[in-house]
């Protein structure tokens, strides 16, 4: 009897169990569809659009260098025996760097300084003899001359008259080659004299000196080091030397961006060892030809090489403070301001949006700016409700988009969530609008629809 009573008591707790997860469900489905309380509207932030001043830039990350850095070579080879400068010491344009072992070079100009004067003193000697063979010729003419006139007097035969012909035909004869000779040793002694200048000149560039005034940026060699050059390749660069006067900044902009920077346009600079210091710059050069480098993933990167010179007035009391505030290869971030419109209706980047254009959009007149099924569109709040906006967008910055078509200042406009905005909004839809501080609360539903 007691089994069976409690029995009964176990089946009439499991029948009100089931009753209030029944009424439960009842009452959360009752909310959702608005049977019972207040209905539950999905939630959205809006702003109003306004006309502010748009700045369009394009973002990129570089090297600071000076404009005018000098790769110092040496023309000749050698053991550095005097290295004068340090890295970092300030030189004048004509000072002297370092000095070569001359040794080798004095013994090539002693060597081909003798070359020169046996070359004429061969000439002189050439001389000499032409000299005795013209008084030669002149005596051999004489005698000629005589024979002529005792061969016409029958006192000589004939053959004694050819003979002293001959005798002049092979002194001209003698004359004619030695004249050559004397030729070809006034060349032989211009190629000696060419070799002693090419040896002197040598010898002087056993003393390497500054081409320009600035500051030893690199120094790559130490006393006591031999080092290689010729005058025809650059040989081993023992410093450089770098003129601070102009700095600028070298940052790789990529093919997609590089069409809307110009020369001329300005930049904001920003460099890693002085981030509380604000610079400007002007772009002065663009790369006419793709800078291409091929990362470890296989794809391949086209950038084009863009200079920023800074602008003197925004670092010249660098100078005041550090003895050398830049130095080649610091890192720096830039924006170039390739686009600026003033007074021009905005809306936040996340309030547009793409979609196919709605049934209402395509029969309306408005809607007939293009023929692409997708379109740009903003979502208008109006009475609780929002209605979608085919907008023309504009010129935009890291925050704001300009609203050239479509759209007037002061209209609400919905702004986030992001996937409510981007994917779940539809024409007529019933909203509630809240801050945007309160999309993120509680179940985080929100935050992960504005995340997606």
């Amino acid at each position: 009897m007691a089994q069976q009573k409690k029995k009964r008591n176990n089946r009439l707790l499991y029948l009100l169990a089931a009753i209030a997860v029944i009424a439960v469900v009842g009452v959360v489905v009752g909310k959702q569809k608005g049977w019972i309380g207040k209905p539950q509207y999905t939630k959205v932030a809006t702003e109003k659009s306004e006309k502010r001043t748009i700045i369009e830039t394009v973002s990129a990350n570089g090297k600071v260098y000076p404009e005018v850095e000098v790769s110092i070579t040496p023309d000749v080879s050698g053991e550095v025996v005097q290295l004068l400068v340090e890295e970092g010491q300030e030189v004048k344009a004509g000072a002297l760097l370092a000095k070569i072992n001359p040794d080798t070079y004095v013994s090539m100009v002693d060597r081909a300084d003798a070359a020169v004067n046996v070359s004429k003193s061969s000439t002189s000697n050439a001389q000499a003899q032409l000299t005795q063979l013209q008084v030669q010729l002149d005596a051999a003419r004489k005698t000629l001359n005589r024979n002529k006139q005792l061969f016409n007097d029958e006192v000589i035969s004939k053959a004694d008259l050819e003979t002293a012909e001959t005798a002049v035909k092979n002194i001209e004869a003698q004359m004619q080659a030695l004249s050559k000779s004397i030729e070809g040793a006034g060349y032989n002694v211009q190629s000696a004299q060419a070799s002693l200048k090419e040896a002197k000149d040598n010898l002087k560039r056993t003393n390497v000196y500054a081409p320009i005034s600035g500051v030893v940026s690199k120094l790559n060699i130490k006393q006591g080091e031999r080092v290689v050059g010729t005058s025809q390749f650059s040989g081993t660069e023992i410093m450089k030397i770098a003129n601070f006067s102009n700095i600028e900044v070298r940052v790789d902009v990529s093919e997609n961006d590089i069409i809307r920077v110009s020369v001329g346009d300005t930049a904001q600079v920003e460099i890693d060892a002085y981030l509380d210091h604000k610079f400007t710059g002007v772009v002065t050069h663009i790369a006419s030809s793709a800078n291409s480098t091929n990362q470890l993933s296989g794809d391949q990167i086209t950038n084009f090489t863009v200079k920023i010179r800074l602008m003197p007035d925004t670092y010249r009391d660098l100078f005041k403070a550090y003895k050398m505030p830049f130095r080649p290869g610091m890192s720096a971030s830039v924006d170039i301001q390739t686009k600026r419109v003033e007074n021009v209706v905005t809306v936040p980047i996340q309030a547009v949006t793409v979609r196919e254009i709605p049934d209402s959009l395509k029969k309306s007149k408005t809607a007939e700016i293009g023929t692409n099924e997708l379109q740009e569109l903003v979502f208008i709040h109006k009475d609780g409700k929002v209605f979608s906006r085919k907008v023309k967008p504009g010129v935009q910055d890291n925050t704001y988009i300009e609203i050239a078509e479509g759209l007037q200042a002061g209209e609400d406009v919905v702004t986030a969530p992001y996937r409510v905005v981007n994917k779940k909004l539809e024409d007529s839809m019933s909203v509630e609008v809240v801050a945007k501080d309160q999309l993120y609360t509680n179940t985080g539903k929100n935050k992960e629809e504005d995340t997606e």
